[in-house]
């Protein structure tokens, strides 16, 4: 009854079979993977950052470039305060507010953005307090240059004079005249009377979208490898039966032609 499936037809279904179950399996272990190396990174950057706040600051210098190691890690810089932006459309604690971000010119010729805290409102100078005079020592987390779009950050242009979408170096470059790191710090205790403003983890090591698509993908993957099992199954059931009702002689036999009467 099952010799059909040695027939050429169902060589190639066979053969279409037994490689698309593996593949489909590979594809959905590798997304699951994927999922599962997320996860880890995001424990370890909790871990990290609740280590990171009680670790000894070191000098900024030794901490660049910002990499997922570096990212979160206390650093601690020397400098005189300069120009001062607001960050509008910036949430902590569940409040909308701004960043008050206070440029630091380092005896390295460069300045590093330094957020200073955090108020609730709208953007307004007024409200900002002005940063310390002299020289001063700041202590913070080192974050990443943020990239417009992100989570939490905007990407919106036409902002007034004295603000900024987002912290990072591309951004500033075009509204203060000092070089730039590329990276910037959020105080561990914020000044005047502001909110200090967390850490956040770095970029790719979160639960974000990404992270549940690569979730979703892993079952859609095992769906099709079920969903090609099934359907083989089901065809050589179907043609099991068919030859089955051949042998039995039930084939239903094909409705004569009536003879084509020519005029």
């Amino acid at each position: 009854m099952y010799r059909f499936l040695l027939t050429p037809r169902w060589w190639g279904i066979n053969v279409f079979v037994l490689l698309a179950i593996p593949f489909c399996i590979f594809m959905g272990s590798w997304q699951l993977s994927r999922f599962e190396g997320r996860v880890h990174d995001s424990r370890a950057a909790t871990k990290q950052a609740a280590s990171d706040q009680h670790e000894t600051a070191r000098p900024l210098a030794s901490m660049l470039p910002v990499d997922t190691a570096t990212s979160g890690r206390r650093v601690t810089a020397r400098g005189h305060y300069g120009t001062q932006l607001l960050v509008p459309g910036r949430q902590l604690d569940g409040r909308n507010g701004f960043y008050v971000l206070t440029l630091l010119r380092t005896d390295s010729g460069k300045a590093l953005p330094v957020v200073r805290g955090w108020l609730p409102g709208k953007a307004d100078a007024a409200k900002a307090p002005a940063p310390p005079a002299g020289e001063v020592t700041v202590t913070g987390a080192l974050q990443a240059s943020e990239t417009p779009g992100d989570d939490g950050v905007s990407a919106q242009g036409g902002l007034p004079a004295g603000q900024t979408a987002a912290i990072s170096s591309a951004s500033l470059v075009n509204l203060v005249p000092d070089k730039l790191y590329d990276a910037w710090v959020t105080l561990d205790k914020a000044d005047s009377g502001m909110k200090a403003v967390p850490a956040t983890a770095p970029e790719g090591t979160g639960l974000d979208l990404k992270a549940f698509q690569n979730l979703g993908y892993t079952g859609e993957w095992f769906v099709f490898a079920g969903f090609v099992v099934f359907m083989w199954f089901r065809l050589v059931r179907r043609e099991a039966e068919a030859a089955r009702d051949a042998a039995l002689g039930l084939v239903p036999e094909e409705p004569a032609q009536e003879p084509v009467v020519s005029g």
